[in-house]
């Protein structure tokens, strides 16, 4: 407990570690010139869990590994046993350095109007997964290893990639461990292109949604009930504009009304099948702009919400600007107008440029592998239907699962293996990828085959058998697939 009554935070037990084996004189130089600043960066009486987080994302940054929310400090340990710095001073100024990083990114300080801005869109886009990465590229550039229109860059190219993947629904829990790895991926002398590739070239879960892909995914997603509504609007609205709006004085309309009856000029002007105009573009970002005069505008015909005060006619927004050409609304100039959104979207949120000689050499050109199927086991009707039962609900846990048929065994992993099924002549046999210790398993279905030979990757072996099995069985794999999804 601190003097407080709270339970030590993984910071407080940080700082004890740190400066109680110090001699006095020392730990008063590192607490007053190192510690105490550091403490003050973070607002540290009340952003402790803030300061939690800086810790987790520099281990993070600096050994490539996630620490457990709840095993920061015994990482922190670990780390300092085995660093680059010989002495807890050189350590504590390090800390300051790259928490001076990390705090200007989270509470968006910066004496640059263009960092700021981008600081802010990182809050926005709540990305704090990339922080161990952009950590690591904010030191480059004050060690003048790249410059600051390259960090920029990247900071931008990050942004990009975290949108167009939202806008795309890609699922997010690969994220962490993409950004924690990509510091690897760098070429200290080929530093920018070495980063693009390595975004260009990603596939599957990790990859980076091009123009067309984004494009597709932006003109049909409902952007309004996304978290970003109000972020993706604005940046349409802002891009390239000297003057800004402040997008907290307006409110998001819908130009085709989301009224479910709506007012008969609106169903003269959809058309026949108005119904099905309204369910498939209410919500996209062609229906949707800003006013403020949301309440005024109503459910009212279109020409009445151009023409009346404060109208689309007399409105100053870029956003407005195709509206006002315009005598009728329906589903041609509602996809027109998300068209010429998305274009200015591909514009803000962009895809990494980089040439085909300078994507070579990050091309690996792989050997011609064998090929396996199912039919490439000795598998019969009987096993055949065990194996799709159990191959559906396991591919169906997430968009993110990724089967591969192996020589000997079929694998499913996200970054690594958490099951494997080696068909067997009346069975399958499951290897999931935990420790014996780790399992849960009431009704005792699992065997211990820790440091025996076994196909498949882990401890913990169970056979599928019969069909009414399959619920059983399935809890079993999802603990294995949660323990993967999770680290």
């Amino acid at each position: 407990m601190n003097s407080t009554g709270k339970e030590l935070s993984e910071s407080d037990l940080i700082r004890n570690y740190v400066l109680m084996g110090l001699e006095p004189s020392e730990q008063r130089y590192v607490y007053e010139h190192m510690w105490r600043p550091m403490e003050l960066l973070f607002d540290y009486e009340k952003q402790d869990s803030v300061m939690d987080r800086f810790f987790r994302d520099y281990l993070t940054m600096k050994t490539t590994r996630i620490p457990k929310i709840d095993r920061v400090y015994e990482g922190f340990k670990a780390y300092h046993l085995n660093c680059e710095f010989s002495t807890i001073r050189e350590l504590c100024a390090d800390l300051l350095t790259y928490a001076t990083y990390y705090t200007n990114m989270v509470f968006r300080r910066s004496d640059k109007a263009i960092l700021k801005s981008l600081y802010s869109d990182i809050g926005d886009l709540r990305m704090e997964v990339a922080f161990p990465f952009l950590l690591k590229v904010h030191n480059d550039c004050a060690e003048g290893v790249i410059t600051e229109d390259d960090l920029v860059e990247i900071i931008k190219m990050c942004i990009s990639y975290v949108f167009r993947r939202s806008i795309c629904d890609i699922p997010t829990n690969s994220l962490n461990k993409t950004f924690a790895t990509l510091r690897n991926e760098i070429k200290a002398d080929d530093y920018m292109n070495s980063i693009k590739a390595f975004f260009v070239l990603r596939d599957d879960y990790k990859k980076f949604p091009d123009d067309e892909k984004f494009e597709k995914a932006f003109v049909s997603r409902d952007i309004y009930n996304m978290r970003s509504r109000n972020f993706i609007l604005s940046h349409l609205e802002n891009f390239g504009n000297k003057a800004p709006i402040i997008i907290e004085n307006y409110t998001i309309e819908h130009i085709m009304p989301q009224n479910s009856n709506p007012r008969d000029e609106w169903k003269t002007m959809l058309g026949t099948n108005w119904k099905e105009v309204q369910k498939t573009y209410l919500h996209t970002i062609g229906n949707l702009t800003l006013t403020a005069y949301n309440s005024e505008m109503s459910d009212n015909p279109f020409m009445v919400k151009m023409d009346m005060e404060g109208g689309f006619k007399e409105s100053a927004l870029r956003l407005n600007a195709y509206l006002v050409k315009l005598t009728e609304w329906n589903e041609q100039h509602i996809k027109e107008r998300a068209k010429l959104l998305a274009e200015k979207a591909e514009q803000i949120w962009t895809y990494p440029e980089i040439t085909a000689a300078e994507l070579a050499p990050y091309q690996v050109e792989e050997k011609p592998a064998q090929k396996y199927t199912i039919d490439s086991y000795d598998i019969n009707a009987f096993t055949r239907t065990l194996f799709d039962m159990l191959d559906r609900r396991i591919c169906n846990l997430s968009p993110d699962v990724k089967r591969e048929f192996k020589k000997l065994y079929i694998a499913y992993k996200l970054d690594t293996n958490f099951a494997d099924i080696v068909v067997q002549k009346q069975r399958l046999r499951i290897s999931l990828n935990m420790k014996f210790s780790e399992i849960h398993d009431p009704k005792g279905l699992c065997k211990d085959i820790t440091g025996l030979g076994r196909w498949g990757n882990g401890d913990v072996e169970v056979f599928f058998e019969h069909t009414s099995e399959i619920d059983d069985v399935m809890e079993l794999v999802e603990q294995s697939y949660k323990k993967q999804a999770d680290e």
